[in-house]
């Protein structure tokens, strides 16, 4: 019978190593800060969590094997990374068009007469931005394997190890939240909301774009 256990002698390990990729500058920080600068703190830590929330389905597809076929079919693959790639694309095109309006952004308890995008915009935005990110797939089945034993339920371990990473994720990214809410009146100012959105637009842009010209999925 087999036996899961939760805290081994590689879990250190695995929690230093998810600490150390969390912090290090991605699209998920970018987008956590859009969301915060265009909706304030709630429509940030909304983003945060939705984007964790597209761990547990990397975690399923790692236990299940999908990812092994995504990895040996390079159809799927690039498939799969021209979609993820084109959804970071969409998303820097909006906020490039954001800043050509030069409209300031609707921050909450700062600019009360501008109208909050959708409660649901940035639930759809941080979760698919997760989802349809490879590298994400490509992360989860090359680095879980390596901290389930052979005697340890797949999907069960995979779960475990993804609500970790979960909860590491979202104290990281809600504490970045908290920094740009704090800064809620600069981001009412129209150029300095012009300016947040443009870098991050053709930061998000350039992801895009690397993205789908990256030959390998490593």
């Amino acid at each position: 019978m087999m036996q899961l256990d939760f805290v081994d002698a590689q879990f250190i390990s695995f929690l230093v190593a998810i600490t150390l990729l969390t912090i290090s500058p991605g699209v998920d920080t970018l987008l956590v800060i859009r969301n915060t600068a265009r909706g304030g703190i709630r429509d940030g830590v909304t983003t945060s969590v939705a984007i964790c929330c597209g761990l547990f389905i990397h975690a399923t597809i790692s236990a299940l094997g999908i990812s092994l076929i995504l990895l040996q079919s390079a159809w799927a693959f690039h498939m799969l990374k021209l979609v993820g790639a084109g959804y970071l694309i969409w998303l820097g095109i909006t906020s490039l068009l954001a800043a050509r309006r030069g409209q300031p952004l609707p921050v909450n308890g700062v600019l009360k007469d501008t109208p909050a995008v959708s409660r649901w915009q940035p639930v759809k935005e941080g979760f698919l931005s997760n989802v349809l990110n490879p590298k994400t797939v490509v992360f989860y089945m090359a680095f879980l394997p390596q901290f389930i034993a052979p005697g340890d339920p797949a999907l069960l371990k995979s779960l475990w190890l993804a609500g970790v990473h979960f909860i590491i994720a979202n104290i990281w990214q809600i504490s970045v939240v908290m920094m740009v809410g704090s800064a809620g009146k600069w981001l009412a100012n129209a150029r300095f909301a012009q300016t947040l959105n443009a870098a991050t637009g053709t930061v998000l842009v350039i992801f895009g774009i690397r993205l789908a010209l990256t030959q390998r999925p490593v």
